[in-house]
C-alpha cells in the first residue's frame, strides 16, 4: 500500500511537472485582452482528476501554479492570477470528473468537457467581477473599473476568452481521449481499488 501511495504521488509530481512546463506557453487570442492567455496546463490536471480522484487534479492544478509563481513570480507582488488561474482549473476539471465517474464513456467525457467549459465561463466571469480584477487593480494601484465598463470588460472579454479556452481544451482531451481511453480506464481501476481497500 506504500508502494501505491508513493507512486500516486511520483505521478502527481510528474504531472505537476508536465502541467507547469505547458503553462509557460502560453498565448493571447486576438481581439481579446492580451492579459488574458490560453495554455494547455489543465490537461494534466484533468488526467489526474479522471484516474486518480479530484484530489490529484486539485493538487496538480496548484502545484503547477506554484512552480509558475515561485519561477516567473508576479506583475502585482502576490500571485492573484495564479489564484485565478487555479480557481480556473478546478471550475473546468470537477465537473468533468464527477459526470465521467457517473458515465465512464467518451460521451460522458464529452458532456462533462461541455459542463466544465460553462462552469469555467460562468464561473469566472462572477469571480473576476466580484475578487479577481478588483484585486488585481488594488496590488498594482491602479484606478477600478467600475459600472460599465467592469461589466464590458467581463462580458466582452473574460467570458468569451474562457468559452473559447474551454472549446481548445474540450476539443485537446477529445483528440487525446480516442487513443488513452483503455489507459485511462486501467489507471481509474488502479486507483479506485486502492480507495475501495482503504
Amino acid at each position: 500500500m506504500k508502494n501505491k501511495k508513493l507512486q500516486t504521488m511520483i505521478v502527481i509530481g510528474m504531472l505537476s511537472s508536465i502541467s507547469f512546463i505547458l503553462m509557460l506557453f502560453n498565448f493571447p487570442l486576438p481581439a481579446l485582452p492580451a492579459f488574458l492567455k490560453v495554455d494547455f496546463s489543465d490537461v494534466p490536471a484533468l488526467i489526474a482528476a479522471v484516474t486518480m480522484g479530484p484530489v490529484a487534479g486539485i493538487l496538480v492544478a496548484f502545484f503547477k501554479n506554484a512552480l509558475d509563481w515561485l519561477f516567473a513570480g508576479s506583475p502585482t507582488g502576490v500571485p492573484v492570477g495564479h489564484m485565478a488561474n487555479f480557481v480556473t482549473s478546478l471550475l473546468f476539471i470537477l465537473p468533468v470528473y464527477f459526470i465521467y465517474h457517473k458515465v465512464a464513456t467518451k460521451k460522458g467525457m464529452a458532456f462533462g468537457l461541455a459542463v466544465g467549459t460553462l462552469s469555467m465561463a460562468i464561473g469566472m466571469s462572477i469571480l473576476n467581477y466580484l475578487v479577481f480584477l478588483p484585486m488585481y487593480t488594488y496590488f498594482l494601484n491602479m484606478p477600478a473599473e467600475t459600472g460599465s465598463v467592469l461589466f464590458g470588460t467581463i462580458v466582452l472579454g473574460i467570458l468569451p476568452f474562457n468559452l473559447i479556452k474551454g472549446l481548445l481544451l474540450t476539443a485537446v482531451v477529445l483528440l487525446m481521449f480516442s487513443s488513452m481511453h483503455t489507459w485511462i480506464e486501467k489507471q481509474r481501476s488502479y486507483y479506485l481499488s486502492i480507495d475501495r481497500k482503504e
